[in-house]
């Protein structure tokens, strides 16, 4: 793993928007300057060998992640988790129905010289998808035609839809997306999304999370057209959907009305889950020391918010790096990791999103940030590997 540069295309920047790389918000440079979000500046490079390694990796956490969700559902341990107690038996009844999941992604601490650290898991709300399925691809195929990429995101999602067909309640799914985030990022991705389920051959619609509306005489989910939502694919955090007035209609809706992603994977985009996993598999090359509540035997930790999101609410407590970013975050509890920092490449250090689709590894995005903690100044960076 090396970080290499490369001279920017003169049109990259029309060609991104094109491919669908529309969202503002740039990221930020180690001096505090603006930096493009998306940025081709610098790559980087892996061998075929670290690949098949991390491929193995990725879908061996989420083996074991699946297994963490069947233990918390045997033990009803949720409590740990700062979740209302009215959803309790709903995740149970999501989990033992295995409602279908498409698609998470895994962020990890990787050096090349060990193996992958698990970060957390954003089992629910992953973003970046567009810029790591298809934005890197065409960079590669056009600056680095004889080489090869991790990614086979786009043909497994549309793989993936097909799978899941059969087990939606309609052909017709709708996407949503939250219209209150300013970026356009969820709505991008979103749309993304819809693009391969289309692609597989499901009946597609696209609309505002706050634009479904509810038939109460039929006591069901409509759309702007007052047609029933049979199947919903959200961008919205079910942390979040549960704390609206209408979070226990969508609740207990299902499974007349199935929401992808399943409702179990509130467990699993909870950063509880990362102290249950190393309780179950004390001392695993790819998971690090985490505890719930307390610090437990560790000295230098990282103390990260339950329900945290986008590196906010987050303290690092380790001689010479101490850390605290701000948010709103906390509330539900916190869970404390080991500190194991970022590997450091040219000033930046890169976090490595590992795609699942299904159950099995489908790619690789990497944000990078001259700071301790990948938050929302971080940028794309694609990658590739040499032939």
């Amino acid at each position: 793993m090396r970080r290499e540069r490369s001279t920017p295309r003169p049109d990259w920047r029309a060609k991104i928007e094109s491919q669908g790389l529309v969202f503002g918000s740039p990221a930020r440079y180690g001096d505090g300057g603006s930096r493009p979000y998306w940025d081709e500046s610098v790559h980087y490079a892996f061998d075929m060998d670290e690949v098949l390694s991390l491929e193995a990796d990725v879908e061996l956490l989420h083996s074991m992640c699946l297994e963490a969700v069947d233990n918390i559902v045997l033990t009803e341990r949720y409590r740990a988790f700062g979740i209302p107690e009215w959803t309790w038996p709903h995740i149970a009844e999501s989990w033992k129905r295995r409602d279908p999941h498409v698609y998470g992604r895994f962020d990890l601490r990787y050096d090349g010289s060990g193996p992958a650290r698990l970060l957390e898991y954003n089992a629910d709300t992953p973003t970046s998808l567009l810029e790591a399925a298809v934005v890197q691809w065409y960079w590669k195929t056009e600056v680095y035609p004889d080489d090869d990429q991790w990614n086979s995101l786009h043909e497994r999602l549309v793989e993936r839809w097909g799978e899941v067909a059969a087990l939606l309640p309609s052909n017709e799914v709708h996407f949503t997306w939250s219209s209150a985030d300013p970026t356009g990022e969820d709505h991008l991705t979103t749309a993304y999304l819809q693009e391969t389920a289309a692609e597989a051959g499901l009946d597609t619609v696209g609309l505002a999370i706050e634009d479904i509306g509810w038939d109460s005489a039929l006591n069901r989910f409509v759309d702007l057209a007052e047609s029933p939502m049979a199947t919903v694919n959200k961008l919205y955090p079910w942390e979040w959907v549960v704390a609206e007035d209408f979070g226990t209609r969508v609740v207990e809706s299902q499974p007349r009305t199935l929401w992808v992603e399943p409702l179990w994977k509130m467990l699993l985009s909870n950063k509880a889950i990362l102290a249950v996993l190393w309780e179950m598999y004390p001392g695993h090359p790819n998971l690090l020391p985490a505890f719930l509540d307390e610090p437990g035997l560790l000295t230098e930790y990282v103390r990260k918010p339950k329900l945290g999101r986008e590196g906010s609410n987050v303290q690092i407590v380790a001689t010479g790096y101490e850390t605290q970013t701000g948010g709103v975050y906390g509330a539900e509890g916190y869970v404390y990791q080991a500190f194991d920092p970022l590997p450091e490449f040219d000033g930046y250090r890169p976090a490595l999103g590992a795609w699942i689709v299904g159950d099995g590894a489908a790619g690789l995005g990497i944000r990078e940030t001259s700071g301790l903690v990948t938050d929302d100044g971080a940028a794309f960076v694609p990658h590739r590997i040499p032939q």
